[in-house]
């Protein structure tokens, strides 16, 4: 009888965790029993070994994979202390993303599709005419802006100050974690598309929420997602094929 292969693909065993992982977990739950919170300072790198039976280099390195999270930072004459820099660590981690691919767009817009047009109940019942005011201020303002990134970083503050009328924070904390790469399509739209398009848009969107009008505020926020795929398609890298000052 003629053997058949079999068609299953091998699988992966479940890794081991490593020591620094042990050591990493293990400070976790340290700050959990012990309830230590921003501030408190963790035991030595000695203390720390004693109690982990680990090297000091494996304690060292738990420590520094803490610090990238933003849950400890290192104080010469003091040691680790707890700090609360997780946001900032995650932008850390946003700013090396170096190209705006097409699907680097679709990802990322797709995301801002599911938060900003999925908080339009949200925003229609909270936002007050003062808030559509302040908005308005915010919008004007990119018509002065002198350069690509001054309009960037007006176009972002926009659609944040917008997000947080909605009144959920973990929304907009995660929203704003995301603003280094945000923050470049935003500037890349500016070098290719200028100003003028996206201060009418956001007027637009504005309209439609000072009419409370659901079906128009989601048309006006899609659609003003979705164009940038124009400029994106014309870029070469990344990078705007040619990256003026704005007007």
């Amino acid at each position: 009888m003629t053997a058949h292969p079999t068609t299953d693909a091998p699988q992966a065993l479940p890794r081991d965790p490593s020591a620094v992982d042990t050591v990493v977990q293990g400070i976790k739950v340290l700050i959990q029993e012990n309830g230590l919170t921003v501030g408190d300072q963790l035991p030595s790198e000695r203390e720390l070994g004693e109690r982990f039976n680990a090297a000091r280099n494996t304690v060292r390195e738990a420590v520094r994979i803490l610090k990238a999270y933003g849950v400890v930072d290192v104080r010469p004459k003091i040691g680790a202390v707890i700090v609360n820099r997780h946001l900032d660590a995650v932008l850390d981690l946003f700013s090396f993303q170096l190209t705006i691919s097409r699907e680097t767009f679709l990802d990322i817009q797709g995301f801002r599709k599911l938060i900003e047009v999925g908080s339009v109940d949200a925003l229609l019942n909270r936002a007050t005419n003062a808030d559509i005011g302040e908005l308005t201020r915010v919008n004007n303002a990119i018509l002065e802006a002198k350069s690509v990134e001054e309009a960037a970083r007006r176009d972002f503050e926009f659609h944040s100050a917008l997000l947080a009328i909605a009144g959920n924070k973990t929304v907009l904390d995660v929203y704003n974690s995301m603003k280094p790469i945000i923050m470049r399509l935003m500037e890349t739209g500016k070098a290719t598309d200028g100003l003028q398009g996206t201060h009418d848009t956001h007027a637009r969107i504005l309209d439609a929420l000072a009419q409370r009008d659901r079906l128009a505020f989601k048309y006006q926020m899609s659609t003003h997602l979705d164009h940038g795929l124009n400029f994106i398609d014309q870029t070469v890298g990344g990078k705007p094929m040619s990256s003026r000052q704005a007007p």
